[in-house]
């Protein structure tokens, strides 16, 4: 049963509706956003994508030791 066609034009217009006010909302608040509070923000998107510090464990171990004893198993064969 398929919807009735004013109700989906209804439906339609209010999200329209709100896609612009959205928008507005958006470049509105984009307009006062100052230079300090944008640095701020893109600061935390690019935290975001840094990998996280590997920590202490790092300086103790790093995988080339173990890589190298496997590598010598191997040759003795």
């Amino acid at each position: 049963m398929g919807a009735h066609p004013d109700f989906a034009r209804q439906w339609l217009d209010q999200w329209r509706n709100a896609a612009r006010e959205l928008a507005r909302v958006h470049d509105e608040e984009l307009r006062a956003l100052s230079a300090s509070a944008a640095l701020s923000a893109s600061d935390a998107l690019l935290d975001l994508a840094r990998p996280p510090s590997p920590g202490d464990a790092r300086w103790t171990h790093s995988g080339l030791i173990e890589q190298q004893r496997l590598f010598m198993r191997v040759r003795a064969r």
